[in-house]
C-alpha cells in the first residue's frame, strides 16, 4: 500500500451494535404512540354544528322504505339522528343498541344512510332490524357534509327547537348510550316539559 492509496475503512463494532438497537427502539416507540392514540382517542371531537340549527336537507327514503328524512322531521321534539352505512363494521356493532332503544319508544331515532348502495342498505336493515322512525338515503354524501360528518357511525341528539345539542363520533356502547346520550335526551325533554308548563 502506498501513501496515495485510500485508507481502508473499517466499521467500528460499536456503531453497528448501536444502530441495531436504535432502529427497533424507534419503531417500538412509534408503534406505542400509534396504539395509545388509537385506544385513548377522545371521541368528543369538536363540532361547529353543536348548538346550531340542524342543516337544511331533504333525503329520499332508503330502498324498500316509504318515507325519507328532512329537516322538518326533526323539529318539535327531542330525537336522535344516527349516521350509518351497511359497509361500516362499527355500525353493525352498535346497531343492536338502537334496536333495543327503538323498542322502548323513549325517543324517536332517525337514520341517515351514508353513501350506501340501495340494495345493500335495504338488506342490512332487513337482516339486523329497523329501529328508525324515518331514514334518509344520503347516496352522494352531500347531507353528511352539511352535518359535518367525519365518518360513520356518528350520532346526534337533536333538541325540540331543532338545534344539535350533542354529537358523538364513533360507535356507541351501552354505557355511552345510557350515561351520555340518553342523559342529554332526558335533560332536554325535562326542560321542554318545564317550558311548556310555564307558558
Amino acid at each position: 500500500m502506498t501513501d496515495l492509496d485510500p485508507p481502508e475503512r473499517r466499521e467500528k463494532p460499536g456503531f453497528r451494535l448501536t444502530t441495531l438497537a436504535i432502529v427497533p427502539a424507534i419503531a417500538f416507540a412509534l408503534l406505542a404512540l400509534f396504539a395509545w392514540g388509537l385506544f385513548n382517542s377522545d371521541e368528543t371531537l369538536p363540532s361547529t354544528m353543536v348548538n346550531k340549527p340542524v342543516p337544511e336537507f331533504s333525503l329520499p327514503p332508503v330502498l324498500g322504505r316509504a318515507e325519507g328524512l328532512s329537516t322538518q322531521d326533526l323539529a318539535g321534539h327531542v330525537s336522535l339522528v344516527n349516521v350509518f352505512a351497511s359497509w361500516c363494521v362499527p355500525c353493525r356493532a352498535e346497531h343492536p343498541l338502537f334496536v333495543a332503544l327503538g323498542a322502548t319508544g323513549e325517543v324517536p331515532i332517525y337514520g341517515i344512510n351514508y353513501k350506501d348502495p340501495p340494495e345493500q342498505a335495504r338488506a342490512w336493515l332487513d337482516e339486523l332490524g329497523d329501529p328508525y322512525t324515518r331514514i334518509g338515503a344520503d347516496r352522494d354524501g352531500r347531507a353528511g357534509i352539511e352535518w359535518g360528518v367525519y365518518g360513520v357511525p356518528e350520532t346526534y341528539v337533536i333538541a325540540a327547537d331543532g338545534t344539535i345539542a350533542y354529537r358523538h363520533v364513533g360507535p356507541l356502547t351501552d354505557d355511552i348510550l345510557q350515561n351520555t346520550l340518553m342523559r342529554v335526551v332526558r335533560e332536554l325533554k325535562s326542560s321542554s316539559t318545564a317550558k311548556e308548563a310555564t307558558q
